[in-house]
């Protein structure tokens, strides 16, 4: 069951449409990509989600019903514009934002406290705001989004300004999350991310959803039909045991190794097999696999309407 959909939502700014008839899907217990170039409408359809703002027309569903003001204590955002207020403490920050969530103060101190030490911030509880890098307030912004346990967290673009070594400390928290019951929606425009972390995306170009369903499926649809055959032997041999089976496109440079690798194209899926038993026959196999585009290929590809 799908804990959030958004139906056909609209919204327009004067003359401009931010979001043009968009709808979207959110599974439960999933982490979930919203992807699209800068002004796609990507934040404009959070903020309808977090009730900031409302659709001109359209609705969005949570848990079943029509998202009410009541369920946004069931949700945790981290949007990409940062805010907190830079001459508080961190501690007392963190503490009077997680009572705003409805946490008791003890509640919230004992919570605070466990993620602190898991940050590596708690030396930073008496320290104020500005004083910290803005990884460290990032970190701060995170814990607070989180602490209440919500349903459903949306992340606008979390790892903005941080190191490799924290970027890959907030996935695997992310992910962990996600594994406890929580639903993620996920905006981003760091594809490699994308492939790490997402089950399934929505890319948005130009106010409308242009793509939608799982990474994986998504990656495999929108593939070539290329593989790359590894083996060892005579290459003759397996060109001529290839011909009238595929298209050999090209042999990448060699390498200090005893294999070769042959890049091919297959137009017919039914056809594989027959490949693959015809390069054994000619050549010791020593791998055969197909070329998955990455994400990154495919938004670039869908952005540009080459899809």
């Amino acid at each position: 069951m799908d804990l959030l959909t958004a139906e056909h939502v609209t919204k327009r700014y004067a003359a401009h449409t931010a979001l043009d008839d968009v709808s979207v899907a959110i599974p439960r217990g999933s982490v979930y990509g919203l992807l699209g170039p800068n002004g796609a409408g990507k934040t404009t359809l959070i903020r309808i989600i977090n009730r900031i703002t409302a659709p001109d027309s359209g609705r969005v569903l949570f848990d079943g019903h029509e998202i009410a003001p009541e369920d946004i204590y069931r949700i945790g955002y981290l949007p990409e514009e940062r805010g907190l207020y830079k001459k508080m403490k961190v501690g007392e920050q963190a503490l009077f934002f997680a009572r705003l969530k409805g946490l008791s103060r003890r509640d919230a101190m004992q919570r605070l406290r466990q993620w602190f030490e898991k940050f590596g911030i708690t030396g930073w509880w008496d320290k104020r705001v500005e004083e910290l890098s803005k990884g460290m307030a990032q970190k701060v912004q995170f814990i607070v989004t989180v602490l209440h346990e919500p349903e459903l967290l949306i992340f606008d673009e979390p790892f903005s300004g941080f190191d490799p070594i924290n970027a890959n400390l907030l996935k695997e928290e992310i992910l962990a999350l996600r594994d406890r019951g929580a639903t993620v929606i996920f905006s981003t425009h760091n594809m490699s991310s994308v492939e790490e972390i997402c089950d399934h995306i929505t890319l948005i170009n130009k106010s409308r959803n242009i793509l939608s369903g799982r990474v994986d499926e998504i990656r495999r649809r929108h593939g070539a039909n290329l593989f790359e055959v590894d083996y060892r032997g005579d290459e003759e041999a397996l060109r001529r045991a290839l011909d009238g089976c595929c298209e050999i496109l090209e042999r990448p440079a060699d390498e200090a190794t005893a294999y070769r690798t042959l890049r091919i194209h297959i137009p017919d899926d039914g056809a594989v097999r027959r490949v693959v038993a015809a390069a054994n026959e000619a050549v010791e196999l020593r791998s055969f696999r197909e070329i998955i585009p990455s994400m990154n290929d495919i938004f670039i590809r869908a952005v540009n309407g080459e899809l």
